[in-house]
C-alpha cells in the first residue's frame, strides 16, 4: 500500500530515457512545423556523424517543415558539414545542410545553406518573422560541404566540392537581423510529407570564430528568372566588377572591371576571361553586344580622360572610335542594329543623341532642363520608341518617346527613384532599378530594388532586393529568350 505514494516522486524518473542521448555539439532536436512523421537522429561519436531522418513538405513561402538538430548560441557563428544523402530515391527536392534560425516557429527568420537530391546548392532565407522565403542558387553542383556564417548582422555561404579542399565563399550573402540568443544546426526535409529522407551530415565544425572570408567578396554576378525570382549566384569577386551584357547565344556574359572588359560562361565552375580592345583601357559600365552578336559597343575615357563611344569585334581586335564628341556613354543600340543611343553632356547640358553604329555626325533629340539629367536610353524592340530616365519631372523617373525625341510621356510616377529601364527582347516587359526617393544620383552600395513593368498593363512588381546600384544594370542585361536578367549585387566594404 506504499506504494502507490512513491508514484508521484517516480513518474518524472520513469518519463527520462534510460541513457541520455547524445547529440555530440549540440544540445536538442525537434521537427518544426507540422510534418506527418516525427524525426530522428543519431549520432555517431566515432565518425563524428549525425544520421538525420524527417519528413516534411518544404521550406518555402512563409512555411517550413524539417528536422532540425540544434544549438542556441548569440554572437558571430560558424557552422559547416560534409552532406550525404542515404540513398538515391525520393523528390528530387529534399533538402539536407546546416541553418542560423532565430526560433523554432515555422515563419522564423532563417538563413541556409542547402543540398538538393538533385545536386541543386542553394542559400535560402527569410528576412522577416512570417515573410517569404528567398533563394540565391550556388554555381556549383553536389558540394560535399557546407558552411554558413553569422557576422554581424549578415549571413553568410561557402562551398566545397570535396571533402578536404578549401571552402570557397558562394556569393550568398543576405542581412539577418537576430535579437538576443537564436539556434544553429543541421537540417533535413523530405519535400514530400508522405516520405520519409535520411541524410547523413558528418566532419561538423561549430566555432563563434567565423572564418570573414566571405566578408571580403565586393562583387557578385547573379541571374534571376522572371517567373519566380529564384537568384542564382554566378561569379562572386573580392573586385569591383560591373554591368553584365548576356551574349546572343545565351551561354555567356561580358561584364568590366578595372577598366577592362571579361567574358564569364555562365555554367558553373566558369572563370572570366580578359577581352583585349586594343589601348583601351578605361572600360566604365556602359557597353553591349550589337543584335548580330558580331560586335561590342564600348565606353571607355583611355583617350580623352571622358568617355568615349567605341565599336570593336566583339571576340577581340582593334577598336573604332564612333563618337567625337565626349563624355559620351552609350546605353542602347536599334533593333536593326545600325544606330546607337547615348547620354551626353554638350555645353553644359545633358541629352540623348544618336549616331549611326559606323559613326558619322550626332543627333541630339533631348535636352535635360534646368540643369538635370536625361539618362540611359534604350531601345524598344519594335524601334519605334525609346525608353529614358529623367528627373525632368521633379525627381528620377521613367520617360518614353518616339525615336527622335517627340510625344516624350512620363511612364511611372511612385515612390522610388527610378533608373535605366531596358525593355525585354519580346517587348513585353521592363527592367527598372530602383531607388529609395530623393537618393542623389544613382550611387553604388545602396538598398535598392531591380522591378519589373508590365509593358500592356503598366503593373509594376519587385524582382529582387538586395544590395547595389551603380553597375548593377545600368545597359541592357536581359537574355534574349526574354525569361532572365543578369546583374550585380554588391556586399558591403569591409576593413
Amino acid at each position: 500500500m506504499k506504494i502507490p505514494r512513491l508514484l508521484p516522486f517516480l513518474a518524472p524518473l520513469l518519463a527520462m530515457p534510460l541513457f541520455a542521448h547524445d547529440l555530440g555539439i549540440f544540445s536538442n532536436n525537434t521537427d518544426i512545423g507540422s510534418v506527418s512523421r516525427a524525426g530522428t537522429v543519431d549520432y555517431d561519436a566515432t565518425w563524428d556523424a549525425y544520421t538525420v531522418s524527417a519528413s516534411g513538405e518544404n521550406m518555402w513561402f512563409d512555411n517550413d517543415e524539417f528536422h532540425y538538430v540544434w544549438k542556441k548560441v548569440d554572437g558571430d557563428v560558424s557552422l559547416q558539414a560534409d552532406i550525404a544523402f542515404v540513398g538515391s530515391q525520393g523528390n528530387a527536392h529534399r533538402k539536407a545542410g546546416v541553418m542560423i534560425r532565430q526560433d523554432l516557429d515555422h515563419d522564423s527568420v532563417y538563413a541556409d545553406a542547402v543540398v538538393h537530391g538533385d545536386g541543386l546548392t542553394s542559400f535560402q532565407f527569410r528576412t522577416a518573422k512570417g515573410g517569404v522565403t528567398r533563394e540565391i542558387q550556388a554555381n556549383v553542383w553536389a558540394p560535399r560541404r557546407l558552411r554558413i556564417e553569422k557576422v554581424g548582422d549578415t549571413a553568410y555561404v561557402y562551398f566545397a566540392q570535396n571533402t578536404g579542399e578549401e571552402l570557397q565563399p558562394g556569393g550568398g550573402s543576405t542581412p539577418l537581423e537576430l535579437h538576443g540568443s537564436f539556434y544553429v544546426g543541421l537540417l533535413v526535409c523530405a519535400h514530400d510529407n508522405t516520405d520519409f529522407q535520411t541524410a547523413i551530415l558528418s566532419n561538423v565544425k561549430l566555432s563563434d570564430q567565423p572564418s570573414g572570408h566571405a566578408v571580403k567578396i565586393r562583387s557578385i554576378i547573379e541571374t534571376v528568372p522572371v517567373a519566380s525570382g529564384d537568384r542564382r549566384a554566378i561569379y562572386a569577386t573580392e573586385n569591383l566588377i560591373e554591368a553584365p551584357n548576356w551574349a546572343p547565344n545565351e551561354d555567356h556574359l561580358i561584364y568590366n572591371g578595372g577598366g577592362r572588359l571579361y567574358k564569364l560562361g555562365v555554367a558553373p565552375g566558369s572563370e572570366p576571361e580578359l577581352l583585349e580592345y586594343g589601348h583601351l583601357r578605361r572600360a566604365n559600365n556602359d557597353h553591349g553586344i550589337t543584335p548580330d552578336g558580331k560586335t561590342i559597343i564600348i565606353s571607355d575615357g583611355t583617350d580623352e580622360g571622358q568617355s568615349v563611344i567605341y565599336t570593336a569585334p566583339i571576340a577581340g581586335g582593334t577598336p573604332t572610335r564612333i563618337t567625337a564628341k565626349y563624355p559620351s556613354y552609350w546605353h542602347g543600340v536599334s533593333p536593326d542594329g545600325r544606330t546607337l543611343a547615348y547620354v551626353g553632356r554638350r555645353d553644359d547640358v545633358w541629352g540623348i543623341f544618336t549616331i549611326p553604329t559606323a559613326g558619322g555626325e550626332e543627333t541630339r533629340i533631348t535636352s535635360a532642363p534646368n540643369g538635370g539629367l536625361d539618362d540611359g536610353p534604350d531601345y524598344s524592340p519594335d524601334g519605334k520608341y525609346i525608353y529614358i530616365n529623367s528627373d525632368r519631372g521633379g525627381n528620377m523617373q521613367i520617360w518614353r518617346m518616339l525615336v527622335d525625341g517627340s510625344e516624350l510621356t512620363q511612364i511611372t510616377n511612385d515612390d522610388y527613384d527610378n533608373w535605366f529601364p531596358h525593355p525585354s527582347p519580346d517587348g513585353t516587359m521592363l527592367t527598372i532599378l530602383s531607388y529609395p526617393k530623393h537618393t542623389e544620383g544613382h550611387p553604388r552600395d545602396k538598398d535598392i530594388v531591380l522591378r519589373i513593368m508590365d509593358l500592356e498593363t503598366g503593373e509594376i512588381r519587385a524582382l529582387a532586393a538586395f544590395f547595389g546600384g551603380q553597375g548593377t544594370i545600368n545597359v541592357p542585361s536581359w537574355n534574349p529568350a526574354s525569361t532572365h536578367i543578369a546583374y550585380v549585387r554588391y556586399q558591403p566594404a569591409v576593413d
